[in-house]
């Protein structure tokens, strides 16, 4: 099989602008079109079968990244949470970085999409289509005036949290073994962004959020619930990964869960050691169309932002994935909506159209 005769991938988390922005910012989005030393790029995704997905802002914590993958080799590891982030610092850096999502849209590398008929015509042109997400709500300011601004930009998913605290909520820590019942809930603050997400159809992204603050989204939004890249806890018992009681409760309001790639997550070990087998990753996604059914499970692959099995080191590797899928017995149709359809639906149950 070929990329050609396989259904196209819409993923739920990247994390290439940010590796752009270390670069150079929108000087260096040439090498998104040109080919990159990285997981996605234009040319790779030609290759794979990419057809597009949730491209994340996301503001980096001052960490040790070196010390943060030695660490996740071990056992048993628990990272402390990077300091919060304040809101005056925060929102350059968003600016800077949405600007090169934006820089991107210019070249023609990619559209970035507003509605589910955007991403419709986006996917059947041939042409990348993105989806502008904010991981970790920090460039928010309490008045949510920001967030108004990002969505006439475009903004259409955020995660109040990404693993540290802001003033919406709280994250999980990168800990294993763990769940994610760590901490309080919600704040105010993050009842009322929950409200206004609501209203105008941008969509709450449950992943790094700690149990407390899961169970708050589930109790106040009239959305449905989504992980964007989260795995099955009863696999691997890492606090990012999603139990059973919550996986049920994203079924219920028939939600998604998009298959995270990062092998930590993966692994029933909880180690980021790269030597996972594609059977790992089907394992998980048999164990998420049990609970949550046929229609509720998607990829989230997390590329640019973790170590991911060798298999699939980047998305020209995708047919290894898809073609491993439908040998695992899954019939075109699951294979559609696992690829793309279950994301489609979902979004339109959350921004309409």
């Amino acid at each position: 099989m070929t990329a050609a005769n396989l259904p196209l991938i819409f993923d739920g988390h990247n994390d290439v602008l940010l590796h752009l922005y270390r670069s150079g910012g929108a000087t260096a989005s040439d090498s998104f079109l040109t080919g990159r030393d990285g997981a996605l790029d234009v040319v790779k995704a030609k290759l794979g079968g990419f057809g597009g997905g949730f491209f994340a802002v996301y503001i980096p914590s001052p960490l040790d990244n070196a010390f943060k993958m030695e660490e996740m080799e071990k056992p048993t590891y628990d990272l402390p949470l990077p300091e919060a982030i304040d809101w005056e610092d925060a929102l350059p850096v968003t600016m800077a970085i949405a600007a090169i999502l934006f820089d991107l849209e210019s070249k023609g590398a990619l559209k970035v999409c507003r509605s589910v008929a955007d991403i419709r015509n986006t996917l059947a042109s041939g042409q990348m289509a993105a989806i502008f997400h904010i991981e970790g709500a920090e460039a928010i300011d309490p008045d949510l005036n920001t967030l108004d601004v990002l969505y006439q930009a475009g903004l259409r998913s955020i995660g109040p949290v990404w693993s540290r605290p802001t003033i919406f909520g709280n994250g999980v820590p990168f800990r294993y073994p763990s769940d994610a019942d760590i901490g309080a809930g919600l704040t105010d603050h993050g009842l009322r962004l929950v409200k206004r997400c609501d209203e105008l159809g941008v969509m709450i992204d449950l992943s790094h959020l700690n149990a407390a603050g899961f169970w708050d989204v589930a109790r106040h939004s009239s959305k449905p619930l989504v992980a964007s890249h989260s795995n099955a806890h009863r696999l691997c018992p890492h606090s990012r990964n999603l139990t059973d009681d919550q996986l049920a409760a994203i079924k219920d309001s028939d939600g998604l869960v998009g298959l995270n790639f990062a092998v930590a997550f993966l692994r029933q070990d909880g180690r980021m050691i790269d030597d996972v087998p594609l059977e790992q990753m089907l394992r998980h996604l048999d164990y998420l169309i049990e609970h949550l059914g046929e229609d509720r499970v998607g990829l989230g692959s997390d590329y640019d932002g973790a170590i991911v099995p060798r298999d699939v080191t980047t998305v020209a590797d995708l047919p290894n994935l898809r073609v491993a899928m439908a040998q695992h017995g899954y019939d075109d149709a699951l294979m559609t909506k696992l690829c793309h359809g279950n994301w489609l639906r979902v979004l339109e149950k959350t921004w309409g159209s």
